[in-house]
Parts: structure tokens; sequence; C-alpha cells
């Protein structure tokens, strides 16, 4: 089966259910989840985007044998959909309750935060098989990891566990795997509470600013926006009355 994309209220869920096949995506994945990422981001009601997989395994990377002959091309594909994942509007969320290796690294490192769980393990052998891997996926091991772990995972192609994930800062949090998806529940749920404009534009910046290109008379708009916005009256009026805000994206 497709990834499917499934929303409610403000939380929109892509799902990969290929568990046969380690949730590895072909040709026909990936265009299904470039058109669920396009109606995500089209929706401005849905504030976190939740990435999760059915089986054992998160995702084995791209499927080559779903090229067709002649359609090499096809293949950056991959790479469209993993930049999609760290441009998405909303806050991105991967649940990692299972093995993640090569391209589908990336992929985790693309979202904003990944919760894992002790059963997962990760492996990048892109050195191994002759792959050279792509811009922006070097720059996200190299700014979510740094240069000497970047290294170590993509050149000497180490397989690690979850301990050492967590360790690395390849995963944001680790639980047991009874308690994955009610971890990641709850971090959305707070990620829910925050201002929109604020969360949503400081998640844009952030990520630009970690690729070196961080745009000062854009992040001089958002921030404008936020400081004449209603939420930010709310906001200062619900600490000074002690009770939860009610923002409104306004």
């Amino acid at each position: 089966m497709h990834p499917s994309l499934h929303i409610q209220g403000s939380v929109a869920t892509i799902t990969l259910q290929n568990p046969e096949l380690a949730n590895r995506l072909s040709v026909t994945d990936l265009e299904a989840i470039q058109s669920h990422i396009n109606a995500v981001n089209k929706n401005p009601d849905i504030l976190a985007l939740k990435l999760q997989s059915t089986g054992d395994y998160f995702c084995s990377g791209f499927d080559i044998s779903s090229l067709d002959k002649g359609a090499e091309e096809k293949s950056l594909l991959f790479e469209v959909i993993v930049n999609a994942f760290e441009d998405c509007r909303p806050i991105t969320v991967a649940v990692i309750q299972g093995g993640v290796y090569g391209g589908a690294t990336d992929m985790a490192l693309a979202c904003d935060f990944r919760i894992g769980s002790t059963a997962t393990e990760m492996f990048m052998p892109a050195a191994k098989l002759g792959i050279h891997f792509y811009q922006r996926g070097l720059e996200r091991y190299v700014s979510r990891l740094g240069i000497d772990t970047a290294k170590r995972l993509l050149l000497c192609a180490e397989k690690i566990q979850s301990e050492e994930m967590k360790t690395l800062g390849f995963l944001t949090s680790l639980t047991s795997p009874e308690h994955l998806t009610q971890t990641a529940d709850d971090l959305i749920t707070n990620l829910l509470k925050m201002a929109p404009l604020s969360l949503l534009g400081m998640k844009k910046h952030l990520n630009l600013i970690a690729r070196g290109c961080l745009d000062i008379n854009e992040l001089a708009k958002d921030i404008a926006q936020a400081q004449n916005s209603q939420d930010l009256q709310e906001g200062r009026a619900a600490w000074s009355e002690k009770r939860p805000p009610q923002f409104t994206g306004r």
C-alpha cells in the first residue's frame, strides 16, 4: 500500500505502509508523499505533521528497482521529497519504531523532531554501495550531528543502536516501544499549545540558519508579524492572569 495521509484537527499524519519491504519507498510512494505534503502545506489549520510507519522497520530508503528503464532521473525525487519534509510549513515529527536505513536516515533528520524506540537502529551504507550522497543530505548530517559524527556514519558506514542514536543527537528522545506513540503525541500536544506565528516562523528560520541560508529581510518580516499579532496580546494577558493562552494564529 502507498503512504496514506490522515488529518485530525491541527495534526496530519503520513503513514508508510509497506512493511513486507521494510517500508522501502518506490517512485509511486514518493509521488504520493509529495502530494500529501503539498496538501498539508496548503492547509493553514495544520500545525504539526507526524511521519510514522507500520511493521518492524521505519523505512529502508529508496527502492531503486521501482525505476523504469531509462527513467533514472526519477531517483532525484527522493531528494526532493526529503527536502520537502525539512521545508514543510508545519512542525514535523518522525516516530521511529524500528530500523531506519539508507536515505531514510536523511528523511528522519529532515524532520524537526525524531522520537525513537529502543528497538531502532540506523545504517547509512552509501559508501559501501558506491553512492555519493546529495548536497542537502550532507548538510543535514553535518548541521544536525556535527562533522565528526557525519564522517563516521557516512564514510565508515557504521550501524548504530538506539542509545547511541540518542547520544549522538540523531534521536530527539528515546523511549520504550510501548510508550513510543504516547511520547510523540505528548510532544505534539505541547507544540500545539504554542503561538502558531512564533512556532512556525522560528522553525522555518532555524532550519535556514542551519543551512546558512537565513534571509534577514524575511526574518524581520516574520518578527514584525508576531510582534503585531493578537496572539502576542493574548500571550501577555494569559501570562498575567496565570491561565493557558488561547492562540488563534492571528
